[in-house]
Parts: structure tokens; sequence; C-alpha cells
């Protein structure tokens, strides 16, 4: 069985300092982060729910998207108290999604949203959108600009 990349992004608005590095930390019992962003905080999309706070690592696993979904996934985000709603903008304690496998995006919101295209632009900037010829950087600079996000700087 071979080994598959996978990009991950994980967002919270319910505790979310707290729940994001409960859910890195569960994730990093299972397998190995391999690289990670930072932490960005978004306005929520689709609700008047409190901002996100977002970030995306790069994960090395034998398993397949669908497998993994399962098998770690689904048990971290019912651990985490996830409550899954007819409303898909609902606030949440931990979200998981896999964004890029192996290169191949996906989740095609990854060029129009800047929670997700900002912290997975940390993890490969050069990635190319075939259809602009831009680079995840780039488009993440430019939706940057026009959103509110931040760097999330953790208060003690």
């Amino acid at each position: 069985m071979s080994d598959n990349s996978l990009i991950l992004l994980l967002g919270s608005n319910i505790e979310p300092a707290a729940n994001l590095k409960k859910a890195l930390e569960l994730l990093n019992c299972s397998l190995t982060i391999t690289k990670s962003s930072r932490i960005w905080a978004t306005e929520a999309v689709g609700n008047k729910g409190p901002d996100f706070l977002n970030t995306a690592v790069e994960v090395i696993t034998n398993l397949n998207s669908d497998q993994f979904k399962r098998r770690i996934i689904s048990p971290i985000e019912t651990g985490l108290g996830r409550i899954r709603t007819s409303d898909k903008y609902a606030p949440r304690t931990i979200d998981i999604d896999i964004i890029i496998v192996n290169g191949k995006v996906l989740d095609e919101n990854l060029w129009d949203k800047v929670f997700i295209a900002l912290p997975v632009s940390e993890i490969i900037p050069d990635l190319i959108n075939n259809t602009s010829g831009e680079t995840l950087i780039e488009i993440a600079d430019k939706l940057k600009s026009s959103a509110k996000a931040e760097l999330f700087k953790e208060s003690h």
C-alpha cells in the first residue's frame, strides 16, 4: 500500500483555540504531521456566528480519503463534540476537511475562500490554479486583501 499526502483544513468557532489544539494533538497520536500552517482568524461564512480559527496541516498516511475520513476524522470530530445539522454553516467545535490528496485539489473552494486559501498556501504556495494560472499564494494574497483575515495571536 502506498503512502498518500493529504492536506487537511481544521476549523473551529466554538472554543476554537482549545478545540484546534486538541484536534491537532489527536491527529498527532495516529499519524505524523509533516507540515502545518499558522492559525488564521476569519469571519464566519454563511451565518452570523463567531469568527473561525483555521489551520492547515499536511499528513502522510497509507489510508485513502474515505478510510481516512472514517477512521481518523470522524472519531476526532465526534470526540470533540461536533454536531452536524442541516445548516452546513452552523458554529462547530471542530471541522476537519481533506482539501488536497497527492497534489489533486478535492475542494474547489480552495481558490475562492480566504479561510481555506490562506492556511493551505502556507503549506503549498506554488500550487497552480489550472483555470487562472495563478499560484495559490497569489490567490490567497488577493483574497486576504478583500476579507477580514488575520493571524491568530493567542493571549496568555
